[in-house]
């Protein structure tokens, strides 16, 4: 028996499937237009891009005094930053639970 066989793929798919538009409407980024626009953000300037979500997405216990710390090898985003997962994750969701809880259901 020859170890040396290879599989070749015979499917080449092409095909594109868009989302339903009541489900695109939800999406955080609605359009391949507002990803480029994202990719091109984060590029140009990665440092204030993830500020900027770090801000407006999570909550800090204490803001961070450096965004991103990079003495290479190692590199160290939010400096100074308190967060706490597990608060981000759940518990500052639980008083909006009354309002969401009838479209989980």
């Amino acid at each position: 028996m020859s170890s040396t066989a290879n599989i070749e793929s015979v499917l080449h798919e092409e095909r594109v499937f868009p989302p339903p538009e009541s489900f695109a409407e939800q999406a955080h980024v609605k359009s391949m237009a507002e990803l480029e626009a994202l990719r091109a953000e984060a590029s140009a300037d990665p440092e204030g891009f993830w500020a900027r979500f770090a801000e407006s997405e999570l909550h800090w216990f204490k803001k961070w005094d450096t965004v991103l710390k990079w003495e290479p090898p190692p590199a160290e985003w939010f400096v100074g930053g308190k967060i706490n997962i597990s608060y981000n994750s759940l518990d500052r969701h639980l008083p909006t639970w009354g309002r969401n809880k009838a479209a989980l259901i």
